[in-house]
């Protein structure tokens, strides 16, 4: 099949914008808990009214602090509270939201705020306090940056440093931003809230690219509409208002976790956020999510810490049967005859034994999730369809507004990315590659007209993935035209920009930076024949054979510092890891240079599998 597309099941707005929904929640909605957070330990509810206010507050502040329609505004966080929060105040002032990854170095964050030409920015921590101000002198646009921590002391500076800070005392952004708004009225915020209609430019969520310089991707609140508002219709009954409950703990920095966000609030949901991915076990337990959005490298991380919980306890065995037989029961719902006797059985002696722990460690109320930002694998959602807790596998970018296409609660096929979007169209292209048109695509990259002219040739999006679609209209990812990689956790990695920064050591001959589905990025090196022998003079390591000076530690040690410089251009969820020294060159003559030298990653990849894999051994 060549092209396949769904109806449409949500009608976006002809007018209005995100903050009608907060507006509508609270008009409709008032005690219903919409978002809770943690207070004192505890999680607190959260009502649709109070919430609005304290988005109203915040955007009066912003609104005295000259931020008028239309001008973008930096947000970098951590997921909490005050993200969704001020993400709404920002809307709410009638401006434009740009993210930033909190892991992000000054250098990306001199890039982001420059390109998008953000007029002030809003930072958790006094570390990201620091790193914009380092770069402070490359942002003429910039004027207020407030911290959402309070500062550390009441002198209105950072400690330690001379770089003005928050304008309070002892208070976060927030509380500035609400004490600032003080004289400003309701009908402004009113006539700011609705400025903006379903075409304005809602966000600039900045994307890796080959080039190395991140593209910002214009999403409007129509994208949103489109996209949410498919998304919660087709799963309605896992968005049931007042009884369903999500807890985000991706990045909302990341599109996906901006989908989650948004797509809680159009439901409405009870909405949570975890900081610490670290304390993810005990806030489930404590929260009880019904529903969990997460990426493969989380469903792999429980999956591999009950197994090795088992096996220290000297049940491994137990679990790795139990495993075994929740992939067969799985399989076997695929067929018209469905599990045997004996395999029900089993099935239903390790779901007392094995199965109901595993589902109390993931919060014990939810029975789906929702997974995204890289391949899941057949195994594991065969093992979590077969435990009760169906992973419903998803597809997308952020130029289509997180996901285009997921598998429905109540027809998936595990192994395909799902169905598009409704009111979406997917299409193969005769190369193979996928190509998407809809409502929830971007407008294009922020001051990058040529790049957008590429992407959206002929008015269709072209992903850069290939792909292959079945009878029924299921996607299936089958590789990336491409060269971003996207680790298991789903971070987009643009692997130039990092060996650009390894191969400036003048050791390094090749370097190729791997990852895609892996838990982290990592990197295979070749020497420079010329200058190693004349290290090894300056170093006394002449005696060394060659396969020794390959091992040696003080070059391994040098080694890391050229990894170290790559690395510092990128942000620590980017940085390389671990690297391996090939004893070998890669060259024109090996097949592995083009005559132009640039790498051909796919050869490299398979002549070099084992060292790969050695990487994350």
């Amino acid at each position: 099949m060549r092209e396949f597309s769904l109806p449409a099941l949500y009608e976006v707005p002809a007018d209005g914008n995100l903050t009608d929904l907060i507006r509508r929640n609270a008009a409709q909605h008032p005690d219903v808990a919409v978002v809770a957070r943690k207070r004192g330990g505890e999680w607190a509810d959260v009502g649709a009214a109070e919430f609005l206010a304290e988005v109203q507050a915040a955007a009066k502040g912003l609104i005295a602090s000259g931020v008028q329609q239309g001008d973008r505004v930096a947000l970098m966080s951590r997921t909490r509270y005050e993200w969704t929060l001020l993400d709404f105040a920002i809307w709410s002032a009638g401006a434009v939201t740009v993210p930033v990854y909190e892991t992000s170095s000054p250098e990306q964050i001199a890039w982001i705020l420059s390109d998008s030409g953000a007029v002030a920015a809003l930072v958790e921590t006094d570390e990201h306090l620091r790193a914009v101000e380092s770069v402070r002198d490359r942002l003429p646009a910039l004027r207020d940056v407030w911290r959402i921590d309070p500062p550390r002391n009441s002198r209105g500076r950072d400690a330690g440093s001379d770089a003005p800070t928050d304008t309070g005392t002892g208070s976060g952004a927030v509380e500035q931003l609400t004490a600032a708004g003080g004289d400003i009225d309701d009908a402004t915020v009113e006539v700011r809230s609705s400025a903006a209609n379903a075409d304005s430019p809602a966000t600039i969520v900045y994307t890796s690219g080959t080039t190395g310089r991140p593209k910002g991707c214009v999403l409007t609140h129509r994208s949103f509409f489109a996209e949410c508002g498919n998304v919660v219709e087709r799963l309605r009954p896992m968005f049931r208002t007042g009884e369903s409950s999500v807890l985000l703990f991706l990045p909302i920095a990341h599109v996906f976790g901006r989908l989650v966000q948004v797509a809680a609030v159009m439901a409405p949901i009870k909405l949570g956020h975890v900081s610490d991915v670290k304390a993810l076990t005990d806030e489930l337990a404590a929260f009880r999510p019904t529903m969990i959005l997460g990426v493969p490298r989380v469903f792999e991380k429980v999956f591999n810490s009950a197994r090795a919980q088992a096996q220290a306890g000297g049940k491994g065995k137990i679990f790795d049967k139990a495993a075994e037989t929740a992939t067969a029961y799985s399989r076997a719902l695929d067929e018209p005859s469905g599990p045997p006797l004996g395999l029900r059985l089993r099935h239903k002696l390790f779901d007392v034994l094995v199965y109901s722990k595993l589902r109390t460690v993931l919060g014990g109320l939810a029975t789906h999730a929702i997974s995204g930002g890289a391949p899941l694998g057949e195994r594991l959602g065969h093992f979590y369809r077969g435990i009760g807790f169906t992973v419903l596998e998803g597809y997308g970018l952020t130029e289509s507004c997180a996901a285009t296409a997921f598998n429905p609660y109540d027809r998936q096929k595990i192994g395909t990315v799902g169905q598009p979007l409704p009111g979406s169209v997917v299409r193969i292209a005769d190369d193979g590659e996928v190509l998407l048109h809809g409502e929830h695509l971007f407008t294009g990259y922020w001051n990058n007209e040529q790049a957008t002219q590429e992407a959206l040739a002929d008015g269709w999006f072209h992903t850069g993935d290939l792909g292959t679609l079945d009878s029924d209209g299921y996607l299936a990812i089958t590789g990336r035209k491409k060269e971003i990689l996207v680790t298991a956790g789903g971070k987009n990695i643009a692997p130039s920009v990092i060996e650009d920064g390894i191969r400036a050591h003048a050791l390094v001959a090749e370097c190729m930076v791997v990852g895609d589905g892996r838990p982290f990025a990592g990197a295979l090196l070749t020497l420079d024949e010329e200058f190693l022998p004349r290290w090894a003079q300056e170093h006394g390591k002449m005696t060394l054979s060659h396969e020794q000076l390959l091992r040696d530690e003080e070059l391994l040690a040098e080694l890391q510092q050229a990894v170290d410089t790559g690395n510092a251009l990128v942000s620590r969820a980017e940085s390389v890891r671990k690297f391996r020294v090939l004893d070998t060159q890669f060259t024109e003559e090996s097949g592995h240079i083009t005559p132009s030298l640039k790498l051909k990653r796919g050869v490299v990849a398979k002549d070099f599998a084992d060292d790969i894999d050695a990487l994350y051994a």
